[in-house]
């Protein structure tokens, strides 16, 4: 295997064809406080593929045949994975306490027809799983009345969708998950040495996984979102890059329903059909 230096840096008009093709495929931003950053990761993938420097690589993916076998790859190294169970506990709070109520009053989202919900960039799933359990706690503190929802979750990147649908995590992923719903939902190993929780099939099977771009101009859905997560995930984009991708979202969010950003995140100066109800919380006007 070729021996790349660990000092070696992509040379600077490879660094600018790369940044121009990330930017134009995923929307995100390599601005030069991330080189450091990028050229340690791709070192390890110009490694696996016996490449003698990072500018063979860099000019390897600008091609036809490296956007097709190694995008995945170059997506996974440079895209940012980080998510917790019950991220911005709040959130989750003001899900169950104001917005899915209001839903169901108004639209009988729950009642005449599933809640749906989307998870946008749901990572290796601790979103999508918080919220599934956050609801069916929900669901079960109604009684006999039936409620009914639906959680679709996507990411741009295959491999950790790969590890969201295993739903298999480290004992210390799962300590923000309250103990209660630990007994009932969290498995554990059978294996006494492997200290992992797998998540119940009957939450697991709440949950729809798939891979999508936010950059995309439809995301084929069929039915508009009640609830949409994009929390923490529009600050690796531009300013252009967020507008066009909050548009399509909004598009795809039922007027009335709730957008929920990240709390770092804010929507001043972009044209939005939506209006703030409380800290990075978003409701879509009506009509």
């Amino acid at each position: 295997m070729p021996a790349i230096p660990n000092c070696e840096s992509i040379p600077e008009q490879d660094f600018h064809q790369l940044r121009d093709l990330v930017r134009a495929q995923l929307g995100i931003s390599l601005s030069p406080a991330k080189r450091v950053m990028v050229e340690t990761r791709l070192r390890k993938r110009a490694r696996a593929l016996a490449m003698h420097s990072l500018a063979d690589y860099c000019r390897y993916v600008c091609t036809a045949e490296g956007q097709n076998r190694e995008w995945p790859h170059l997506t996974d190294a440079i895209t940012t994975h980080k998510t917790d169970f019950f991220r911005e506990p709040v959130h989750f709070d003001y899900l169950v306490r104001d917005a899915v109520p209001r839903m169901a009053e108004l639209y009988g989202a729950g009642i005449r027809r599933p809640l749906l919900v989307w998870s946008s960039a749901c990572s290796t799933g601790q979103e999508p799983y918080t919220a599934a359990l956050v609801l069916t706690a929900y669901a079960n503190s109604l009684g006999p009345r039936s409620f009914r929802f639906r959680i679709h979750a996507t990411d741009i990147s295959q491999g950790v969708l790969e590890t969201a649908r295993a739903a298999v995590y480290p004992e210390s992923a799962v300590s923000p998950v309250p103990p209660d719903l630990r007994r009932k939902y969290l498995l554990r190993s059978k294996d006494p040495n492997r200290q992992v929780v797998r998540i119940a099939p009957e939450i697991r099977s709440l949950v729809e996984f798939r891979q999508l771009n936010l950059l995309d101009r439809d995301y084929a859905f069929g039915d508009l979102m009640d609830v949409i997560f994009c929390r923490n995930v529009i600050i690796y984009f531009d300013r252009p890059t967020q507008q066009q991708a909050l548009t399509t979202i909004s598009r795809t969010l039922r007027p009335g329903g709730y957008l929920l950003m990240g709390h770092s995140e804010s929507l001043n100066g972009l044209d939005l059909p939506l209006a703030q109800v409380a800290p990075a919380v978003y409701r879509r006007l009506d009509g």
